[in-house]
């Protein structure tokens, strides 16, 4: 419905194996070290399917899967995983796509995913159609830019990303507006970054993470991810500010805050939040890369 960017992390990441095997008779899908259920499985078989038909084969596989970013905790899981999961199963099958083909396979799995294939800030283009959906590079942010994590709960959330997207389109009223601003939004932050304006990429990236959780608000029944310690975190940001450091906060579809900070100043915003929270709770993140085999 809009289009959408996005920075690529580095503390965050998947290793995924994946290996075609004509003695298996089902797939088997292994995410960090335990083999999964049916249902976790059916899952990756379904992307699996979409890649084994551009193959033209229909062996099953196995799937090695190391994930290094919480699952199913608004913490950008999927983006990685099913990013990782779609360089690693078109390698074995020697597909040789282009970045764009990978793209457009990736987002099949996880619209997110179709931007994880890069780094630095990358644009989902939404498109009209499977051939023009599929995201694109826009900078390397190789300018003094980092985040803080503030992990407020690492456990799977109540109210999946996709059941509480599904929620919010269908019954807030906030949601058109959302769909109304958001190129305006899109095309501001693009400038700003194009000019290297920190400040106004901070102001845009909080103030349209906002308007997000706005809408679920709206939803029938509404539903919010924050937390008490969510709340905390982003007064704390507001007050960080106000004494001088440059940070904004933003989320997506789960508790957890992000804090984008210039690297040069991380450290000290890091020590301030380490007087409220946990050292186990705050993750430092430098620009990440895209993809790449092991």
């Amino acid at each position: 419905m809009n289009s959408s960017l996005s920075l690529t992390l580095d503390a965050f990441y998947t290793d995924t194996k994946v290996t075609f095997d004509s003695t298996l008779k089902n797939d088997q899908f292994y995410l960090n070290e335990q083999l999964q259920d049916e249902l976790a499985t059916q899952k990756v078989s379904r992307f699996l399917d979409l890649v084994r038909e551009k193959a033209a084969i229909s062996t099953s596989a196995i799937i090695h899967s190391t994930n290094h970013v919480p699952t199913a905790a608004g913490l950008a899981s999927s983006a990685s995983g099913l990013a990782a999961l779609a360089g690693a199963s078109s390698q074995a099958c020697d597909l040789n796509l282009t970045p764009t083909e990978l793209s457009r396979l990736a987002r099949r799995g996880s619209g997110s995913a179709s931007r994880s294939i890069f780094g630095g800030f990358v644009e989902w283009q939404m498109g009209d159609s499977d051939e023009t959906s599929y995201a694109v590079p826009v900078d390397d942010a190789n300018w003094d830019l980092a985040m803080l994590i503030v992990v407020v709960n690492k456990h799977e959330k109540a109210v999946s990303s996709r059941v509480g997207m599904k929620r919010t389109v269908e019954t807030s009223p906030f949601y058109p507006g959302w769909l109304e601003t958001t190129p305006l939004d899109l095309a501001e932050m693009k400038q700003a970054i194009q000019e290297h304006d920190f400040q106004k990429v901070g102001e845009i990236t909080e103030r349209n993470g906002l308007k997000m959780h706005g809408t679920m608000l709206g939803a029938n029944p509404p539903f919010s991810y924050w937390e008490s310690d969510s709340i905390k975190a982003m007064q704390l940001v507001r007050e960080l500010r106000h004494a001088g450091l440059q940070c904004y906060f933003t989320m997506d579809a789960g508790p957890n805050v992000k804090v984008l900070c210039k690297k040069s100043e991380l450290s000290l915003v890091k020590a301030r939040f380490s007087q409220l929270f946990k050292e186990e709770q705050l993750i430092s993140a430098g620009v990440g890369p895209g993809i790449r085999l092991l």
